[in-house]
């Protein structure tokens, strides 16, 4: 089993959440969070000055798959996540050791 953990721009998550539900994963977890990556943030112009924001809001969606399904996930992310400029987000693939139902208590390896 793996888990992924997409980081992805906010106005992308019902796209992003719909082609996943579409494609038979629906099981996921979404959290609002913030950070930069290689753009370092934006300026905006607000009442006539500079700002400089360096944390953004991003989406993070954590999936746990078996190892089979994970590049149909990744792509299907990637497909409905990309808009082909910075801040678009990343994906990271991790080993998971093992998964507990917490109803019934079902151990998953």
């Amino acid at each position: 089993m793996k888990k992924i953990e997409a980081i992805i721009r906010p106005e992308k998550l019902e796209c992003v959440k719909k082609a996943l539900e579409e494609s038979g994963y629906v099981a996921m977890t979404i959290t609002e969070v913030k950070g930069r990556g290689e753009q370092k943030g934006i300026k905006l112009q607000f009442r006539g000055r500079i700002m400089d924001v360096d944390m953004l809001p991003k989406i993070k969606i954590e999936i746990v798959a078996d190892d089979e399904d994970v590049e149909e996930i990744i792509n299907t992310i990637i497909q409905n996540a990309r808009t082909g400029k910075y801040g678009d987000g990343k994906i990271f693939v991790l080993p998971v050791e093992r998964s507990i139902r917490i109803r019934t208590g079902e151990i998953k390896s």
